[in-house]
């Protein structure tokens, strides 16, 4: 087994899932190889991300009404905030018509695994399902990428 390849598809899953299976048929790891580790740092990754996200929520909060506090103390005059923007209002409009099960899927996978999961968490986190959503997501996320990386590396060999 070649644990330096493993190691290095399992940690680029960790952060860029969409990417890493890349990785594998260049370090000449088999499909099996490549589909486990990076499943596998993407799953490590997401729930560490997952369950952490609340306490990273809750500190952005704090900071900001420490800020706020600061520039108050020190005579700044605070401009209020609006919090009804145009980019709040699409942002909700879209997290309500995508829906838990597409957000879930994708998030995690367009975005990176770090932030699609806080993201998905600040939105959905109070539900049940979110969680194994994601995890479905990953796997077949996973399974769509590496089949693809595979199917192609295994064509350009063929026509060669």
């Amino acid at each position: 087994m070649q644990w330096v390849a493993l190691s290095t598809v399992f940690f680029t899953a960790m952060v860029k899932f969409m990417f890493s299976p890349a990785l594998g048929p260049a370090m000449k790891l088999s499909y099996i190889e490549t589909y486990i580790a990076n499943a596998a740092g993407a799953i490590v990754s997401m729930t560490i991300f997952y369950f952490a996200a609340e306490f990273f929520l809750k500190r952005s909060h704090k900071k900001k009404v420490e800020k706020y506090r600061m520039a108050v103390v020190a005579g700044i005059d605070v401009v209020p905030v609006k919090s009804f923007t145009k980019r709040n209002k699409t942002i909700i409009r879209l997290k309500n018509r995508i829906g838990i099960v597409p957000f879930c899927f994708w998030a995690p996978f367009l975005l990176s695994i770090p932030i699609g999961t806080i993201i998905t968490a600040k939105f959905f986190g109070k539900r049940r399902l979110t969680f194994p959503l994601m995890i479905v997501g990953i796997f077949l996320n996973n399974t769509i990428t590496v089949s693809f990386v595979y199917f192609v590396k295994n064509e350009a060999t063929s026509v060669l």
